[in-house]
């Protein structure tokens, strides 16, 4: 197995052969055989060998990270197309034990499976954690049911609830009202509103209604329920 010379232009054509119909060296994502490959070239192809560019430019795109690339840098004459030898300069030649060894280590080291684990599971926990970050917060809220009652039965109750609605804070909604009998012609506003927990609480509705003296007199939660 090899390209023949990848310094020469022999080489590079068939190294432009090779790719015609694969785009990495070994297997569907770039590894530490295109690394090895790419590094033994001395410049870049000619453009008229457009596989061998391809790839070359891709590859050239892993430059900071392509010691994190998976797999075992192996000699040059383990990869390519069978029936060419490997003749690159500077290239460690390939033995008999060498093409033993890679008949026979198929899966690579235990250490290289522990490493391609662990980066496995960072990204697979770096996604995660990406997704969960965009989902929205939840957001608390209660159902409160407000008895407002009058001095006595000469209030005016639209005056009065006109009061109570005019307060007006982030996290407040007014809901439907209605005038409750109480006694002696005296009537109280029973009102609904739906608050955000974080933002309305019962003592500030109290305090901001109960402000309206001339036409309040006392403020009550009848009921309040979780959203």
């Amino acid at each position: 197995m090899g390209f023949g010379d990848l310094k020469s232009a022999s080489g590079l054509k068939v190294l432009n052969d090779f790719l015609s119909d694969r785009s990495y060296i070994e297997g569907y994502v770039p590894s530490q055989a295109d690394v090895a490959v790419f590094e033994a070239i001395s410049a870049p192809p000619p453009a008229d060998l457009y596989h061998a560019v391809r790839w070359y430019n891709h590859i050239r795109s892993y430059q900071s990270e392509k010691s994190s690339l998976p797999g075992v840098k192996k000699p040059l004459g383990q990869y390519g197309p069978l029936g060419v030898a490997d003749t690159t300069s500077g290239s460690a030649p390939t033995t008999a034990k060498d093409e033993d060894d890679d008949d026979i280590d198929l899966f690579g080291s235990d250490e290289e499976e522990d490493a391609e684990a662990t980066r496995l599971k960072e990204e697979r926990l770096a996604a995660y954690a990406a997704k969960k970050s965009k989902k929205p917060a939840v957001i608390a809220k209660s159902s409160i049911l407000l008895d407002v009652k009058p001095w006595d039965d000469e209030t005016d109750m639209a005056k009065l609830e006109e009061c109570v609605r005019s307060i007006q804070m982030d996290g407040l909604v007014w809901g439907q009202s209605k005038l409750v009998p109480v006694g002696y012609g005296i009537k109280k506003l029973q009102i609904n509103c739906v608050v955000e927990d974080d933002k309305v609480g019962t003592d500030i509705l109290e305090e901001k209604i109960t402000e309206f003296e001339d036409f309040v007199q006392s403020m009550d939660v009848a009921a309040f329920n979780k959203i």
